[in-house]
């Protein structure tokens, strides 16, 4: 018989709100993180707008600002958010450190464009790429601990370190997945008796010339420029791609008796983990939607749930054409006529994407509207559209009983994630 997983903590910095509380406050009040692009000089691309995390420093979470001042962005918020929910569920001293494990989500670092930037003029003075050059002038201009901090794994081996987490350790980097499938596997680990808690969660920010570039020659980003905070329109007929966003969200995973026996607070079980592939292209989702119909089905037979027992779906809802179309399919096909009664919103039209952040921070979300018993809105949902007919929740919260959340994620690769929480 498989062990239960529970949550008993929860911590995130995130463009909307840099504590739980904070950022579900501010979804209650239909907010909007996003701006304009300060993190680099933007007025030459498509797109100018972003969801940034704006006045914070790990300093807000009690640590050094002198220590972590070398660190990744990206690392930085996953050990703001790290620290939050470490102290928020109190497991630290009451589990032995080698049965105290992190997988995480996280993102690659941004890479120093400016000096990258440089090295190519200099290996291309005479007309033609020079390689040599270009080495040489890495060689010269390059920082070791800035090249070293772009690694994925970085984060993860910090926050090891921070809470002298001596179990298992690993980072998956699979896009917008990444953060639901380390919470996912994480779980597995403690059902299957390798760990007793597990940090999970993610971390990424690719604000930077390199991401934008590259999600712009996708044409997957918003140009809504003019109007930054209604960019974001998940399911609405005028959308024109997402908006992309940064930060680090971390739960704290715990084998459900050892959580009750410590009096721990728990949030809720991680009851369901599906996981599959499309199996189709890199940037598209299969048209028919099969491997994000195979994974919420998985989610729902590894909780031993029929469709009628969600509540809640947090969609991956990204405000593409063609994610958006396909997500409400799957969906449709998964549950059938009862598609059309359980509350579907996507928060990104908040909290803009954050990637591999993204699932972690949705998870949370999913737990918060269970303890409140409110349904967090799709804003800026004004023209519907024939392919995305369900309850989007527009533009408002709806107070309603939420026992069982059902949480998307749904990666570019072909990878998707559905996780499941019931409350306990």
């Amino acid at each position: 018989m498989k062990r239960r997983v529970v949550v008993t903590g929860i911590g995130c910095v995130t463009p909307l709100g840099t504590k739980p509380n904070e950022l579900w406050a501010n979804l209650m009040e239909c907010k909007s993180g996003v701006g304009r692009t300060t993190l680099f000089d933007a007025a030459n691309f498509p797109t100018k707008i972003a969801a940034e995390v704006r006045d914070w420093s790990v300093a807000k979470d009690g640590l050094d600002t002198a220590e972590w001042a070398g660190r990744g962005r990206h690392t930085q918020f996953a050990a703001g958010a790290a620290q939050q929910a470490m102290g928020d569920s109190g497991v630290v001293g009451t589990v032995d450190p080698q049965r105290l494990g992190v997988y995480l989500g996280a993102g690659e670092g941004q890479q120093d464009f400016e000096a990258f930037s440089r090295m190519m003029v200099a290996s291309l003075s005479s007309g033609e790429f020079n390689l040599g050059t270009f080495v040489r002038q890495g060689l010269d201009q390059l920082d070791p601990q800035l090249e070293l901090e772009q690694e994925p794994n970085m984060p993860v081996g910090y926050l090891a370190a921070m809470f002298d987490a001596q179990g298992p350790n690993i980072n998956c980097l699979t896009a917008c997945a990444a953060s639901s499938q380390a919470i996912g596997e994480a779980t597995e680990m403690i059902r299957r008796g390798d760990a007793d808690a597990m940090l999970s969660g993610g971390a990424h920010s690719m604000i930077h010339p390199f991401g934008v570039t590259g999600f712009n020659l996708l044409t997957a980003l918003s140009e809504r420029n003019d109007d930054p905070e209604a960019a974001s329109r998940p399911f609405d007929l005028e959308r024109d791609g997402f908006v992309l966003g940064e930060g680090a969200s971390m739960v704290v995973l715990e084998e459900y008796e050892h959580a009750k026996a410590r009096g721990a607070n728990i949030y809720g079980e991680i009851s369901g983990y599906g996981t599959t592939a499309d199996a189709f292209r890199i940037t598209d989702t299969h048209p028919e939607g099969r491997g994000a119909i195979a994974c919420i089905n998985m989610a729902l037979a590894d909780a031993g749930l029929n469709p009628d027992a969600i509540h809640y779906i947090n969609a991956h809802g990204t405000s593409t054409t063609v994610n958006d179309k396909v997500e409400t399919l799957a969906i449709k096909q998964s549950f059938g006529d009862l598609a059309y009664k359980i509350p579907v919103s996507s928060t990104k039209s908040m909290t803009g994407h954050l990637i591999a952040a993204a699932g972690a921070t949705e998870l949370i979300i999913c737990l918060m509207a269970m303890r409140h018993g409110i349904a967090p809105p799709t804003i800026n949902y004004q023209t519907p559209d024939p392919n995305c007919d369900l309850d989007y929740v527009p533009n408002a919260p709806r107070e309603l009983p939420i026992k069982t959340t059902l949480s998307n994620s749904f990666g570019f690769g072909g990878q998707n994630i559905t996780l499941i929480a019931t409350a306990v």
